[in-house]
Formats: C-alpha cells, structure tokens, sequence
C-alpha cells in the first residue's frame, strides 16, 4: 500500500488498525560503470514496497536524494547535505506524527545516509522530551539497512566472497536488475576487482576510485541473483518490522 496511492479517507482508516509506516531511503549517485545512478533509491524502495505488500503495512513516498557529497566528482550523482537531510526526515516523520502514525520504519540502500538518520532521530527524541508531557504519543523510529540482512550477506558471501566489496557491489546492481531487467549492462573492468580504501571529500574519492568502485565487481551481477537478494531482503526485514511494531504497540 502506497500512501501517494491512497485518498485521505483511506488514510484514516488505515491509522484505526496499525500506527506504522514504512519509508524507504537512499541515494542519487554513481554506482560504476554498469550501475544505475538511482540503485540505492530502487533498492530502498523495492524492498520497502515489497515489505509493505507482505506485512500490510502502509508505504510512504521514498527519500531518495541522501547524504552523497563524495560522488559529486561523478556527472549525475546529488547530495543533500547532512544538516540538510537531518531536517528533510524530521519534517516527513513530524508530518505524519501529527495524523497520529507514531513509529517508522526506515528502509535504507545508502550507507552515507546513517550517521545523519541517526542524528535526526536523536532529534527527535529530544523533542518529545522536551515538550509538555501528554501532547501526543512518542515517536519511534528504526533504520534497517536491506543489504545488512542475515539472508542477503548470507547469499553475497555465497555467490561474491571477497568481490562483493562496498561500493557498486554486484549485489545490489543485481538487485536493480530483477527491478528494471531492460537495465542489465557489462563493461570491461581494470582491475576487475576495484581497489580499496578510505575517501574524504569529492576530489579524493575521484582521484583514490576513478571508475567510481570500491572493492567490487558488478560484472559478477545477474537478475537471477538479485531475485535471491530480494526476496532475503524482505523475508528478514518482515520479521524485524513484526518485532518493532509490537514492541512499540507495547
């Protein structure tokens, strides 16, 4: 259930049964020569609306601009800046706390967006405590990252081992692939396994990964795969979301 889908009546009646939502996150940056600028936002947001569809629960539009400062040395790749993106999830979460949804589960493809999702709910947090007690119920708010799963690492270590690496992994190029299969590109690589390594601003990332990998080899990605990842992805998170909305129903 999509909430850009659904009229506000729809909406209503939705808020009688369950308080939860899910809100995928991600990215608009390069993933290497083969991935798609937008792979961290389709990941967020296939996994997210699949957790919907299996746990009925509704789904909100996706945050799919994140903290990406270090890409910019690649032509297509955004940013929000993390003060930014600290306001932008507070003004989303604080919108649909006042309708009276009161735990959110952040579905999240881009790692560069955890320490600034992690200063927004402390945010928060001290915003409820800080107001008269008793003006509306707390917040509660979880970040999972689809790609930190039991299943999926499980099923990375099986089919990557070492290739997967940590930017542009054929992991999650190949889960954009079950998504959008018309996407499906190769390209020589050297070397074909990216190097590693650690990165401060644009110009450094550019110039220590020039073809915009790191530790990877999307070459190694299929379709097939990226069904596997999928479904994993979902099959661990429906748990985990089951859990956060009885702990936070208790």
């Amino acid at each position: 259930m999509l909430l850009h889908l659904q009229t506000w009546p729809e909406v209503e009646t939705y808020l009688k049964r369950s308080t939860a939502i899910i809100v995928p996150i991600g990215s608009t940056e390069q993933h290497g020569p083969t991935g798609l600028i937008g792979t961290d936002a389709i990941c967020g947001e296939a996994v997210g609306r699949k957790l919907g569809e299996v746990t009925g629960t509704l789904v909100a539009p996706t945050i799919a601009v994140g903290m990406a400062q270090h890409h910019l040395g690649f032509p297509g790749s955004m940013t929000l800046r993390p003060s930014t993106l600290i306001a932008v999830v507070k003004d989303n979460v604080e919108s649909l706390a006042r309708h009276g949804f009161t735990h959110f589960y952040f579905v999240n493809g881009h790692g560069g967006n955890v320490a600034p999702f992690s200063a927004a709910f402390s945010e928060l947090y001290a915003e409820s405590s800080l107001a008269r007690p008793g003006n509306r119920p707390p917040i509660r708010c979880k970040l999972r990252n689809w790609y930190e799963s039991a299943k999926v690492k499980a099923i990375s270590r099986e089919l990557y081992g070492d290739s997967e690496g940590s930017h542009a992994t054929p992991s999650e190029v190949a889960l954009t692939w079950a998504v959008y299969p018309q996407a499906v590109r190769k390209a020589k690589m050297e070397p074909e396994v990216a190097p590693r390594g650690e990165f401060t601003d644009a110009a450094d990332y550019r110039r220590n990964f020039p073809d915009g990998r790191i530790g990877s080899n999307p070459n190694l990605a299929s379709i097939e795969a990226g069904q596997r990842l999928w479904d994993a992805a979902v099959a661990d998170l429906a748990e985990d979301l089951k859990a956060f909305v009885k702990l936070a129903a208790g």
